[in-house]
């Protein structure tokens, strides 16, 4: 009985995680009281509590999951550009911008993240490194510091020009914006940086 009950809570627990992270995704994280929570998840106020002793606490533990759930998906594609291109096309579709609750969570939440508590914060700093990494070793070029700085680009652009083709409300701007990004995402992606600007130093 005690193994089922520890399965049990652990699943109730997953499932929380789970109906928190599209509804915040969906809502925000403000607009997403504990009561709507609980109750996309079958719960009570007081089984709630029972899990996490907040919702700051709840809410890290989401962005936690929603970027090591993107990490593994990520890391899971065949190393090399073609699965570079086959991410871009995906992420930067209209279906995924019209797609809040099952999409990235970085591009749904990332004005929020930088708001919340430094709990949540160090959560989403911890996902997104790892997300940095994961793409980097499909761009990888033999220049671990060119490779990350490529990286880094490609994961800010992404983010920023699909919460901007969400942001408008003219749908031709936002597949534009859709379009341009995944064209300057294929450049970064396929070419390497220029050589790094000189340091004033004498060569």
């Amino acid at each position: 009985m005690a193994r089922y009950s520890a399965e049990h809570k652990e699943a109730t627990r997953r499932r929380m995680v789970e109906t928190a992270g599209r509804r915040f995704k969906s809502d925000g994280i403000d607009g997403s009281g504990i009561a709507t929570l609980v109750a996309d998840a079958g719960l009570t106020n007081g089984a709630f509590y029972g899990h996490f002793a907040s919702k700051d606490e709840l809410v890290a533990t989401v962005v936690a999951q929603q970027l090591e759930d993107q990490v593994a998906a990520v890391n899971a594609l065949p190393a090399g550009l073609e699965s570079v291109e086959g991410f871009l096309r995906w992420y930067l579709s209209p279906d995924h911008r019209d797609d809040l609750a099952g999409g990235c969570p970085s591009a749904a939440l990332l004005d929020e993240i930088g708001r919340c508590d430094v709990m949540v914060r160090e959560a989403y700093t911890v996902g997104a490194e790892a997300m940095v990494t994961a793409i980097s070793r499909h761009l990888d070029d033999g220049d671990p510091q060119r490779t990350r700085q490529r990286a880094l680009g490609l994961f800010t652009m992404l983010v920023g020009s699909l919460q901007a083709a969400r942001a408008v409300t003219d749908p031709e701007l936002s597949d534009q914006f859709l379009a341009a990004a995944y064209a300057n995402a294929m450049t970064i992606a396929t070419a390497p940086l220029p050589p790094a600007a000189p340091t004033g130093q004498d060569s």
